[in-house]
């Protein structure tokens, strides 16, 4: 029988894993079946409209990637103006955001689809008992995690409290909004996962769950219709392969952003060959750090090519001229587990800060994706129909040369990348275990008034950091939520959940 750890967001994902465990299932299907309990019973943190990622390595064959991310809508449009149908929102979250929410900010969404591809393709168990854990759970009504009141006591009334099937679930009758651990009823979710559950993936898209998505956005001015939803097909890409010491590491390729950014850190970290986290290493760090996302929002945000411009990033990279020439969300979950067959599995979902908006009787809370204005900075330009979205998720799969499989990713808008660069030269380069490399305090370059300021972690050596600082006074889920998972033959399971994720679960069975 197969054997599993899986690293998620909250004890209800847990629970689903281990019933998929049970039940045979491997790595793929105990990381679907999760991340679909999480997408379900985390409002505002994601939801069943996201698009995301899924890296995947199976024994003795070559990592792929399922890019499942949201795209352009308006194919076949009847020529709606999306500016016309958004409301603007500025929310005091993560050191403040604004962002477009309403019918005209949603995107079309590919992530029901790559899971299912995932589970049509790699998964042991049928797609109906992958979805059922999170039809019994929204049904029974759910206890509201900590991270998502940690996002709802900003966007609770802004954005959540417009749609009333959403103010019903999330707020008590006297307008208080619900706290951590109250529970939480979505109005017609359950049925809607039972229909997912019994009629497959397709009743998403050209069934009645999709029409009914399509008639309430053009009904509010939208441009999602039927044929984008019928149109919506994830993509399978070779993954993006990159070395670190005797490790190989598969990150999600272009069009995606995420596992490019994450490459181009963990080649210029390798070149420093370092022990431990002097001042003179986190120094450099700050500078890779700086570098790298400078590139990319001079860049990569606004490429006409973005498989050419990522080819020429790492390119520059590889031959050391990179930091020469370049010195100057938000809402995600992500499951990562292993199996005792060496497979390995990464997911990433996003919905973005939320539409606030649902369509009657769906329990679907629509994603903002086209209004996240700090990650699609082209807006409604970002290119024709079909164009997908960029992204700061990487879900993450390493192989070690004696055989350890490695899986790993995590939630936190562009701190996605910087959080998994140093976990991966924790774990992989300094030899730190699971926990003690998800633990350890990170820094994070961020870019604040047109220039950039270093946000630190306590605990870490930045005396000779030359560029302004931020100081945190204790370990914060704005630098991410990492989450970790591997196998070997001979050592078996090992797991690492970030305690900067409240409610993060461990679990191997």
């Amino acid at each position: 029988m197969s054997s599993t750890a899986v690293v998620c967001s909250t004890p209800l994902a847990a629970q689903a894993a281990a019933g998929i465990v049970g039940q045979g299932g491997n790595a793929i299907d105990v990381a679907i079946a999760a991340v679909l309990v999480s997408m379900s019973t985390e409002p505002g943190v994601c939801a069943l409209t996201s698009g995301g990622y899924l890296t995947i390595w199976l024994p003795d064959s070559d990592p792929v990637t399922i890019d499942g991310n949201v795209s352009m809508p308006g194919r076949g449009s009847r020529h709606n103006d999306p500016a016309a149908a958004c409301r603007r929102v500025v929310l005091d979250y993560g050191g403040g955001v604004e962002t477009l929410i309403g019918a005209g900010s949603v995107a079309t969404p590919a992530g029901i689809a790559a899971l299912a591809h995932a589970s049509r393709e790699y998964g042991h168990l049928p797609w109906q008992a992958l979805v059922e854990p999170a039809a019994r759970i929204v049904g029974d009504g759910f206890p509201l995690s900590a991270a998502s009141y940690g996002y709802l006591k900003y966007s609770g009334e802004p954005i959540f409290g417009i749609d009333p099937d959403s103010r019903k679930a999330l707020f008590h009758s006297n307008g208080r909004l619900k706290t951590t651990g109250e529970t939480v009823v979505v109005p017609h979710l359950a049925a809607t996962l039972r229909i997912l559950a019994a009629e497959g993936p397709e009743s998403f898209y050209t069934g009645t769950l999709g029409q009914a998505m399509v008639d309430y956005v053009q009904a509010n001015g939208g441009l999602l219709t039927d044929e984008d939803m019928a149109s919506c097909k994830p993509l399978v890409r070779p993954s993006l392969v990159v070395d670190l010491d005797d490790w190989e590491i598969a990150l999600n390729p272009p069009p995606a952003i995420g596992g490019a950014t994450l490459a181009a850190m963990l080649i210029e970290l390798r070149r420093l060959d370092f022990s431990s986290w002097g001042p003179g290493e986190i120094a450099a760090l700050a500078q890779i750090q700086t570098a790298v996302l400078g590139y990319r929002r001079e860049h990569l945000d606004w490429s006409e090519s973005l498989a050419d411009d990522v080819e020429s990033m790492l390119a520059g990279c590889v031959k050391g001229g990179f930091l020469n020439g370049w010195r100057n969300s938000s809402s995600t979950v992500h499951t990562s587990a292993v199996d005792n067959g060496g497979l390995g599995c990464a997911i990433t979902m996003s919905s973005g800060y939320g539409a606030g908006i649902m369509p009657p009787g769906s329990g679907l809370w629509l994603n903002n994706s086209l209004g996240e204005l700090e990650l699609n900075r082209r807006g409604f330009e970002v290119g024709p129909p079909g164009t997908i979205l960029p992204s700061n998720m990487a879900p993450t799969v390493a192989r070690r040369r004696d055989g350890t499989t490695l899986a790993v990713g995590s939630p936190g808008a562009d701190r996605i990348t910087s959080a998994l660069a140093q976990f991966l030269v924790n774990h992989l380069h300094l030899g730190m275990d699971l926990q003690q490399a998800v633990d350890h305090p990170r820094v994070h370059a961020e870019f604040v008034d047109d220039q950039f300021r270093l946000a630190c972690e306590p605990g870490l050596p930045t005396a000779e950091v030359r560029m302004p600082k931020r100081e945190f006074e204790e370990l914060s889920m704005f630098f991410g939520g990492v989450a970790a998972a591997s196998w070997h033959r001979d050592h078996g399971f090992a797991t690492g959940a970030d305690p900067r994720r409240a409610g993060s679960q461990r679990l191997a069975c």
